[in-house]
């Protein structure tokens, strides 16, 4: 009998970057709220047009230009991107919506629940199996966004447009992932978006309404700096991907929901009713169960025969 094979070491520079992306995103509403009273759709066109332009030069910096001539030179390939810029740009503008509107806990809710929601998506468009303990775990997240609709008396719409457009624009980046990077994607992705960005813009200056320049220094510089705030935690996620087994990577992007929701409920004060606990407590046993069968099937048996070559293994 052959003594089991030793798992390798957790990549410790893959660890800092994996939770550096979460610790920024999480931190993201605190960025938001510096951001009024500037309107979310404005916040999102800067974010849009900033984004492209960091990176642009962060591409040009890093000779890097090239896989985006690349990715131009397929339609298909930037007709899928500009639908995933479409996606993310709702998402986006639904979070930021939430932020400044005191319902961070709703967003929040929304990114702990987008698990499941990416399991149903993987049922209806890629035809999988589930098992059982997923199909518990969808029956406790469901279980949960009717006792807080019914509780608070209103369903969590931005919980679950976030979620679905979250996930949806996950499905769409994995068909993309293998092919184009996320620097190279993300700047695609944004330079979709970027003429409606600019267009609203230039609309919101011959308006006189624009609050850029004319909320102060610091303002205008937290507007600017809405391209790294959005950059950074992406770069950092793509090494931590590329260093984290996947199963790692899955747990540490609860990171961010948790923190948000700190947040919402020590920092800006939401209400949290007997309903909201309930559901969450719901949402929370969800994602144990989801994630201890994730963790369950992806390890190996005990006993196997040596794995086949891997051009003998057939693609599922």
């Amino acid at each position: 009998m052959r003594p089991p094979t030793p798992r390798p070491a957790l990549n410790r520079n893959g660890l800092v970057l994996g939770v550096g992306a979460y610790l920024l995103w999480g931190f993201l509403p605190l960025y938001f709220q510096l951001l009024a009273p500037t309107a979310p759709v404005e916040i999102i066109a800067h974010r849009v047009v900033w984004s492209l332009v960091l990176c642009l030069v962060v591409l040009a910096l890093t000779r890097s230009l090239g896989t985006l001539r690349t990715v131009v030179r397929s339609p298909r390939t930037v007709v899928t991107l500009a639908g995933a810029g479409v996606l993310l740009t709702i998402n986006w503008l639904v979070y930021v919506h939430g932020v400044l509107s005191g319902q961070t806990v709703d967003a929040a809710l929304g990114y702990y629940i987008n698990p499941l929601v990416t399991v149903v998506i993987a049922v209806i468009v890629l035809g999988e199996r589930l098992r059982r303990a997923q199909w518990a775990a969808l029956v406790l997240g469901a279980a949960s966004v009717l006792v807080i609709g019914i509780g608070v008396g209103r369903l969590p719409w931005i919980a679950l447009v976030l979620a679905a457009t979250f996930g949806l624009y996950g499905l769409v980046k994995n068909r993309t992932g293998r092919t184009v990077g996320a620097l190279t994607g993300l700047t695609v992705e944004t330079a979709a978006v970027t003429p409606l960005a600019l267009g609203y813009l230039g609309w919101l200056t011959a308006q006189g309404v624009s609050s850029l320049g004319t909320e102060g220094t610091g303002h205008t510089a937290a507007l600017v700096g809405l391209g790294v705030v959005t950059a950074v935690p992406l770069l950092l996620f793509a090494g931590a991907a590329r260093r984290l087994p996947l199963s790692v990577v899955g747990l540490l992007q609860y990171l961010a929901p948790t923190l948000q929701f700190l947040i919402a409920v020590l920092v800006f004060h939401e209400e949290m009713p007997a309903a909201r606990w309930w559901g969450f407590v719901l949402v929370w046993l969800a994602l144990a169960v989801l994630t201890v069968d994730g963790l369950r099937a992806g390890r190996p048996p005990g006993r196997r025969a040596p794995s086949p070559p891997h051009h003998m293994v057939r693609a599922r």
